[in-house]
């Protein structure tokens, strides 16, 4: 059984910093794409940030680019986000998820089959 975990969510003040991890079993993504994605109260789950199976390629939402850090290690099959320089307005359940397509590339459009459970990330200001 597949399954993706995250982890590393909580409360911060605005301008503070959390790295979230999302650890996957069952399978390995080693080959696979991986990405992040948040959904506020209220609103539509929104794409946050992509990388592709290497780790050489990332894809960032406008809203995040350059205080958000996509990365991955698939010896521990685990990718991760760094987040800094937060804002009240990313406050969401933040959720990890995988494309099962081999190789495939990190987009917001990709074919992600496979989702975390979530977790909350609350920015206080």
């Amino acid at each position: 059984q597949v399954q993706l975990v995250e982890s590393g969510g909580g409360l911060v003040q605005a301008g503070g910093s959390l790295r979230l991890s999302c650890a996957a079993s069952g399978r390995t993504f080693s080959m696979y794409a991986r990405a992040w994605f948040r959904q506020a109260p209220g609103k539509e789950r929104e794409f946050v940030a992509a990388i592709s199976w290497t780790g050489g390629t990332t894809y960032y939402s406008d809203s995040v680019k350059g205080r958000f850090t996509i990365s991955r290690d698939n010896a521990k099959n685990t990718v991760y986000l760094q987040m800094n320089s937060l804002k009240p307005e990313d406050t969401a359940v933040y959720y990890c998820a995988a494309d099962p397509t081999k190789f495939s590339a990190p987009s917001p459009k990709g074919r992600y089959d496979y989702w975390g459970q979530g977790t909350q990330v609350t920015v206080s200001s």
